[in-house]
């Protein structure tokens, strides 16, 4: 027994937390924000692959029964190889899920001129791992898909909302639907962009539309716990949740509280 365990290379996993906890109030939630050696987006495949696998051990000896990889590049590096080469041998009563298909399942259905613009991190643009998995359900799409390297700074030094920010912001999109005009969905696969999803949107239109992963990620868990529920008798429901950090705690505490609204008390840990 033990509670779902969320897992983030920065706090910004929090935007899928909160939906997970809105839609799933009465589990027990564990979020683990592994600053000390964040960013992963611009890393390699195999740091990215360590790092998330000493994450996901540490949280497995937590008794935690379940771990969803709120990090885009965590899942679309090294969920995959988790999941076939680890799991199987050190954890088989365990699991381990990522933020990619939950959205690549429903995303088709969403979009009416079957043009998709992907925006996430360098590292998961370049591991075509959103490409591959929508071509799975939708091969009829077009994706294109790019990364937009001044936001996350913009962001994480807590400057996107100012005009500086929407200079950059602004220049990116329409640089970029000058390449595609028949996009009509819009995908953040960033942890971070929620926090512009407004500026987004009010620079794109009204004619496209703007989707973060937290709602599709909470629907899909829903379902997978209800079609699981060896795995969800082990899930302790006491509507709790507790933070975890791998550097200050007096930092994560501090944004986080601000980002939820709510106030944040987080631990250390190595």
């Amino acid at each position: 027994m033990g509670p779902i365990w969320v897992f983030d290379s920065g706090f910004w996993g929090l935007t899928v937390l909160k939906k997970v906890r809105g839609r799933l109030p009465q589990y027990d939630y564990l979020y683990l924000w592994d600053n000390a050696r964040a960013p992963y987006g611009s890393r390699s495949f195999e740091s990215i692959y360590q790092y998330t696998w000493e994450s996901v051990q540490k949280l497995f000896s937590f008794g935690c029964p379940l771990v969803i990889l709120a990090c885009n590049t965590a899942s679309a590096k090294a969920l995959r190889k988790i999941q076939q080469e680890n799991l199987p041998t050190f954890a088989p009563e365990k699991k381990v899920l990522g933020v990619i298909r939950p959205t690549a399942e429903i995303i088709g259905t969403l979009t009416t001129t079957k043009h998709i613009w992907i925006l996430a991190t360098e590292g998961t643009v370049n591991s075509h791992a959103y490409d591959i998995e929508i071509a799975k359900f939708f091969p009829e799409v077009t994706i294109t898909s790019e990364f937009c390297p001044m936001w996350v700074p913009l962001i994480e030094n807590n400057q996107y909302d100012t005009p500086g920010a929407r200079y950059f912001i602004e220049l990116n999109l329409k640089n970029l639907l000058a390449k595609d005009p028949q996009i009509d969905t819009i995908l953040l696969w960033c942890t971070h962009y929620p926090l512009i999803k407004q500026q987004i949107q009010e620079i794109v239109g009204d004619k496209i539309q703007v989707f973060t992963q937290g709602r599709f990620v909470a629907q899909s868990l829903e379902k997978y716990l209800l079609h699981h529920p060896e795995l969800e008798s082990q899930c302790t429901k006491n509507g709790t949740v507790e933070y975890l950090t791998t550097d200050s705690a007096e930092k994560f505490a501090k944004a986080a509280s601000v980002f939820l609204k709510e106030e944040i008390v987080a631990k250390r840990i190595d």
